[in-house]
């Protein structure tokens, strides 16, 4: 039976991808665990969603967290290890966040108001992971401002991805949504 404690993060370290260890206070680790709270709170989303293409790309999206966070968590000394679009961000993979964002709003025009999320449990789903993804491309910036290697392509997918979730909240509300303020 494999164990799923090690007991080697008991001294307050954790693993990075491909060797070493680092303190769990360290902001990388912030950032990177960040964005695997993005990921489940897409999860969340997805499961709530009665579309099935919007539920698709939800999971893709989840899926390219996954190597959003090994970018961030891989050692500064090992970079040459990582593998375009598995461990490694490409560019590629933000054009293609920036091309879905485009069809979309062509799609359904975006409304030039704030709105209050919560017109469907989809909806308010994906502007809470959108604030998730906010917060995690704001600590992988202040991880990089500490020092910390972070790869400014993993900075600029994560602003791009929170763009889109943003949109994909308004495709899931529909017509449902309240403006923030009655004007």
């Amino acid at each position: 039976m494999t164990k799923i404690y090690t007991r080697l993060g008991d001294d307050g370290s954790t693993g990075l991808l491909f060797g070493g260890r680092i303190s769990k206070a360290s902001p990388i680790v912030a950032a990177y665990g960040t964005v695997d709270e993005a990921v489940a709170a897409l999860g969340v989303a997805r499961a709530g969603c009665a579309d099935p293409a919007l539920a698709g790309l939800i999971l893709r999206l989840q899926r390219e967290l996954f190597v959003v966070a090994a970018d961030l968590a891989a050692n500064p000394r090992a970079r040459e290890e990582l593998k375009p679009g598995v461990s490694l961000v490409t560019p590629e993979m933000v054009a293609e966040l920036e091309a879905t964002i485009d069809r979309l709003v062509a799609e359904r025009p975006l409304r030039p108001v704030f709105v209050v999320p919560g017109a469907n449990p989809c909806s308010a789903a994906l502007d809470l992971a959108r604030t998730i993804v906010r917060r995690a491309e704001r600590l992988a910036v202040e991880a990089g401002a500490g020092g910390h290697p972070v790869s400014p392509r993993a900075v600029v997918y994560l602003n791009r991805v929170s763009d889109l979730v943003y949109v994909l909240a308004r495709h899931a509300a529909g017509e449902g949504e309240e403006p923030a303020s009655h004007q």
